[in-house]
This record gives structure tokens, C-alpha cells and sequence, in this order.
């Protein structure tokens, strides 16, 4: 500052004297007037230690009010593989264990290769239906229920078929019933295209950007991927929401909807993850809460799984493109052995 001294009055920051440029004669008044009021003149201290509220260590050293939170915060970071010596991966393309409560990345392989997802895909479409519409909203079938493709997990409803958004979730999500992940889709999104244009904002949004989705079912389809990783983000999303979480815990459901005539049409349906039919268990002292199965041949055999340990801790745990139906539940149940290391 070239030897000026500030006043009080004049002081800024850490002790910067503020000269304002005044235009044109203005610039000798202000001369003046700094002389008067004794710029130049008597000086003052600025306090600069911790313990001064308008100090400037003070300032920058309170972490609550100078640092944001971190996008990350409270989520698993993977930044590479992370295999267990004891862990059989090698039928399955893509896995990740993450433990929720301490964000701990317990194993890792391949976990950000984009792989078709097959139903997983229907984790994103439930996530926004459940953000976007109420359980009790009304949809109705058209025409873009029409899946032909061979093979594919239908419901079977028809154009002019009526069900709620909760009937709606659990064929969805327990049958996994690509017939009416269309339904959920033109009803919430206005059109499956906007739908889709939804999934695609909310994985972003989640910071999955390694996913883009072209339907909201899951059937093979070019440019339509994801990973391991970015399926953590969307599941651990998704178990926010308790209607998830009590829709992936039951092992069937009973339920009736209509057709267009009126006519009423029962529908029951088994959970197809197996470990909650007691085909498969899990190692001792892991408990399986939900999760969601996928199936085609492009995407192999795909599974997710919310789990617990013995003292209630959360796990997510993803396998993408396993060899076969045995595989994918084989490595899974290799997989939660971790949790209990």
C-alpha cells in the first residue's frame, strides 16, 4: 500500500485500505478528506489470532461455514478393482460389495464396465416412478404394452387394462413384467420417450454417468447400458423409499386389476429372486432383505441385493453378466461371505 495507513472506518478484509476512484475534481476532495480524517495518521491493530470473531484465521478456519458437503459423502468411492482371494468371479463379468453404514468398498471387479443390465433396469423406472407419481394414481394400458420380442416376462395385460401405480410397482418389481414397466412409463412420463428422458436425468443426477437408457424395461437394446457401480447408486437411491423396501421384501403378491370392459383380473405372482423363495440361502448370519433379478441373453444373468449382518448393518451387492441362472446366485452367496470377514 505504499506506506498508507488506514483508519478504522477505512479498514477491509485484512486490513486493506479501501480508495475509491472518484471521477474528474472529485479525486483532490478525496485527498483532502483522507487528511482530515487521519489517514496516514493514527493506526489500528486487526486482531489475528484464533480466538477473534472478525479475525481473518478465524474466518477461514471454521470448517462448518467456509467448507460445502461433499457430493460423495455418504457413498462408496470405487476406483479400482478390489478383489477377495476367497471370492469366485470368475463366471460373472462385473460385481461390487458395498458396505453402507461405514461407505466401504468390500470388493470390486470391473465395477464401471458398461454392461447391458437387462431388468435391473427396472430399479431406475420404479426410483422415478416413486419421485414422480402417487401409489394411488390410475394408469391405463395402450398399445405400447405390445412387447413381442421372444422369451420376454409379460403380465399380459392389454391396452385399456387399469391398475394403480402400487399394483403397478409390484408386478414391476417382483415379477419383473415388461408389459407393465411400459404402463408406468407413458403414464408418469406423459409418453415413454419423456419417461426415459426422466431415467436418463435422474442417473445423472445420482452421478451414474456411465448409464443411458432406451426403454424402461430392460430388453436388449443398442445403447442402452450401465454398470455395477452406477447400479449401487440407483438401488441405494431406490431403498430410500419405503414403498421399495416393503415391495422387494415379500415373497408373493395377490392382487386384482381391471380390464377395459371392467371385467375384474386377478393376478398372483412369486418374488423371482430366489433367495427369498429359500432356493439359494445365504451365508450364516447375513439375512437377504430384497433386490431385484435380470435375465437376457445379452446381458447374461444380473442380480442386486440389499442385505443385512448380524447386527442390522446395510450392504448393497451387484453381479452383472454371470454365465448362467446358478452362477449369478452361486457368486452371489461367495460374494456376501465378504460381509461377514
Amino acid at each position: 500500500m505504499s506506506g498508507v495507513k488506514c483508519t478504522s472506518r477505512e479498514t477491509h478484509g485484512r486490513g486493506n485500505c479501501i480508495r475509491k476512484r472518484l471521477p474528474g475534481l472529485g479525486a483532490a476532495f478525496a485527498l483532502c478528506l483522507l487528511s482530515l480524517t487521519g489517514c496516514g495518521g493514527v493506526s489500528y491493530d486487526m486482531a489475528y489470532n484464533p480466538d477473534s470473531e472478525v479475525s481473518g484465521f478465524n474466518v477461514i478456519s471454521k470448517e462448518d461455514e467456509s467448507r460445502g458437503e461433499p457430493f460423495a459423502k455418504d457413498l462408496c468411492i470405487v476406483v479400482s478393482d478390489q478383489l477377495g482371494e476367497e471370492v469366485d468371479m470368475s463366471k460373472a463379468e462385473a460385481a461390487v460389495l458395498c458396505d453402507l453404514n461405514s461407505c466401504r468398498v468390500l470388493y470390486s471387479k470391473n465395477a464401471h464396465e458398461r454392461l447391458n443390465p437387462a431388468s435391473l433396469t427396472k430399479i431406475m423406472t420404479a426410483l422415478v416412478a416413486l419421485k414422480y407419481g402417487s401409489m394411488e394414481q390410475m394408469l391405463t394400458a395402450t398399445d405400447a404394452v405390445k412387447i413381442t420380442e421372444s422369451g420376454a416376462q409379460l403380465a399380459g395385460i392389454k391396452a385399456g387394462d387399469r391398475m394403480t401405480l402400487d399394483q403397478a410397482l409390484h408386478l414391476l418389481l417382483m415379477y419383473s413384467a415388461n408389459d407393465v414397466a411400459m404402463m408406468v412409463a407413458e403414464n408418469v412420463g406423459g409418453s415413454v420417450d419423456e419417461f426415459v428422458e426422466m431415467m436418463n436425468r435422474e442417473a445423472t443426477a445420482l452421478g451414474a454417468t456411465n448409464t443411458h437408457f432406451v426403454n424402461p424395461h430392460g430388453l436388449t437394446a443398442e445403447d442402452h447400458y450401465t454398470t455395477a457401480y452406477d447400479l449401487y447408486l440407483m438401488f441405494n437411491a431406490a431403498i430410500q423409499y419405503e414403498k421399495f423396501n416393503e415391495i422387494i421384501h415379500m415373497t408373493s403378491y395377490d392382487t386384482t386389476y381391471y380390464d377395459g370392459a371392467g371385467n375384474a383380473v386377478p393376478f398372483s405372482t412369486r418374488n423371482t429372486n430366489l433367495f427369498l423363495q429359500e432356493t439359494y440361502k445365504a451365508p450364516e448370519s447375513v439375512t437377504v432383505i430384497g433386490g431385484k433379478t435380470g435375465t437376457t441373453k445379452a446381458a447374461g444373468s444380473c442380480l442386486i441385493l440389499l442385505s443385512r449382518d448380524f447386527g442390522g448393518s446395510p450392504y448393497i451387492s451387484v453381479i452383472l453378466k454371470a454365465e448362467s441362472r446358478d452362477a449369478v446366485y452361486e457368486s452371489m452367496i461367495d460374494l456376501l461371505e465378504e460381509i461377514r470377514k
